[in-house]
């Protein structure tokens, strides 16, 4: 069975970075994409950034020039955040799935990230 572990959640004053990571490990991966998504206290989840299997990034408006993914999707992906606000506050999951218009198979259990004003 494939997990996903997140690491490099924390606390950081506003205009701060953080580097989270995501490392796969057991079973076979059969994944096209790896996806950082979100969830802040009573709202949605929402994908933050996706990496796909052809090296593809695909960013929401809202982080656009502040968060870069990075990584291999079978070994470990990196989302570098930079210049954090305190709107980025939430839990922040890896996923990893098949088609990206699809939810994700595969979710890690979700790393706080809080970004102080």
């Amino acid at each position: 069975q494939v997990q996903l572990n997140e690491s490099g959640g924390g606390s950081v004053q506003a205009g701060g970075s953080l580097r989270l990571s995501c490392a796969s490990s057991g079973g076979t991966p059969f994944f096209n994409f790896m996806s950082w998504y979100r969830q802040a206290p009573g709202t949605q989840r929402e994908v933050v950034a996706t990496l796909t299997l052809t090296g593809r990034t695909i960013y929401a408006d809202s982080v656009k020039g502040r968060f870069t993914i990075s990584g291999d999707i079978f070994n470990t992906v990196a989302l570098e955040m930079n210049d954090l606000k305190s709107e980025d506050t939430a839990v922040y999951y890896c996923a990893a799935g098949v088609h990206l218009n699809t939810s994700p198979k595969y979710w890690g259990q979700g790393t706080q990230v809080t970004v102080s004003s």
